[in-house]
């Protein structure tokens, strides 16, 4: 009994965990800034608030979201912190959703 309890409690951190994920990418304002991002190969938090015209802890936040589930990546320079997509999270993250399609549309 314990054993499945365990299996149960891990298979729901898991779920919370990928939902994190999701929840990350699925926001708007974050898909902007990936997509600026993506196009300005790496950029600082200046130049990031600066092209969306947001406050720069609004812009801070939202980048610490999207740190935080790795899908970016953060190289230190000096005093300058520059950002860049993380194209494997991303290539994870599309594979997974692609499996959830696939399994919902067999049901």
């Amino acid at each position: 009994m314990e054993n499945k309890q365990s299996e149960l409690l891990l298979e729901e951190i898991l779920i919370r965990k990928g939902a994190m994920v999701l929840r990350a990418v699925n926001h708007k304002l974050r898909q902007k800034m990936m997509h600026l991002i993506h196009e300005g190969g790496r950029m600082t938090v200046t130049s990031i608030y600066t092209a969306l015209r947001i406050e720069q802890s609004v812009a801070s936040q939202h980048l610490a979201i999207l740190r935080r589930q790795n899908l970016l990546i953060t190289e230190r320079e000096g005093k300058y912190i520059f950002y860049s997509v993380n194209y494997q999270r991303l290539k994870e993250l599309h594979q997974l959703a692609e499996k959830l399609i696939a399994a919902q549309e067999n049901e």
